[in-house]
């Protein structure tokens, strides 16, 4: 971590690791296990990723969300030129990792749907939101990760990001609903005749059990994804892999934990407690995992 100048580096990916480590409640088990540089790198990597993600979910109009996001793209394009320590570190890590920063623009694109309030008529309009917002970021690692030669690598990191994210909109119906966005795609709400809705009871609205039916539908839906995104484990190093897995391993345990009782989700944000992780992380660092 000696490209810029040691000591301004290494206080940036300092930086970034407490970011990573207060913020990625989920990631932050997995990036454990990979090896210090890469943990370093992916570090940096997740602390851009959080303050593109934090100006869309933050409080600004509209308009300055946008400025903010335009002014991030400005950054991306001459990164040396930044004293950010976040920038600093993704620099760095970009010279030492084959990073696809060009992805970050994919995340930029995404979350700027998010701004503009875009409609999911087709589950293939809710694929292009989940490939810029969570695909984006499953190639971002792969970069750090490495793997051996397999023309899908990108392609299956790609897919995995894609069914996590699924899983994070099946968790977040009620959350996304109260802040006025609806990811379920218009075709699935209307297949099952689904009118979401909080009751005065602050629950999601579920009397005819409609709901429920689409959330068993689109869990069997993410799991296809997450069958075809994990076929990039066997082309990444051990850590990685351990890495990848343990990420991927907690949305899936929790995905499961939603498709058994749907009514889970329906008034609050479920999540796995930090010992359910810990397992998790475990279980993929010692290849038991699933």
């Amino acid at each position: 971590m000696n490209a810029v100048g040691t000591s301004t580096v290494d206080d940036a990916y300092e930086h970034c690791a407490r970011v990573t480590k207060e913020q990625a409640r989920n990631f932050y088990y997995g990036i454990r296990l990979l090896p210090p540089d890469k943990r370093s790198a992916l570090c940096a990597v997740y602390a851009l990723a959080r303050i593109v993600d934090d100006i869309g979910d933050g409080d600004l109009t509209p308009e300055a969300k946008l400025q903010g996001l335009a002014g991030i793209r400005k950054s991306l394009g001459d990164l040396s030129a930044s004293t950010d320590p976040v920038y600093v570190a993704v620099a760095d890590a970009a010279r030492r990792y084959p990073i696809p920063l060009g992805a970050f623009e994919e995340l930029l694109d995404g979350v700027e749907m998010d701004v503009t309030g875009r409609e999911y008529v087709r589950f293939e309009d809710l694929v292009e939101y989940c490939r810029c917002v969570a695909g984006s970021v499953g190639r971002l690692c792969l970069g750090v990760f490495g793997s051996k030669p397999e023309p899908e690598a990108p392609t299956y990191a790609d897919e995995l990001g894609i069914a996590l994210q699924q899983t994070n909109i099946l968790r977040d119906i009620r959350e996304d609903l109260l802040n006025g966005r609806v990811y379920l795609p218009k075709e699935d709400l209307d297949r099952f005749g689904v009118e979401l809705t909080v009751g005065e009871d602050g629950r999601l609205a579920d009397p005819e059990g409609g709901l429920t039916a689409l959330v068993h539908f689109s869990a069997a839906r993410a799991r296809d994804w997450y069958a075809r995104g994990l076929q990039l484990v066997p082309s990444l190093d051990r850590r990685s892999a351990a890495c990848c897995t343990a990420m991927s391993g907690i949305y899936r345990t929790l995905l499961d934990r939603i498709d058994e009782q749907p009514s889970l989700v329906f008034d609050r944000r479920l999540s796995l407690s930090g010992r359910e992780k810990a397992v998790v992380a475990v279980r993929a660092l010692t290849g038991t995992g699933r």
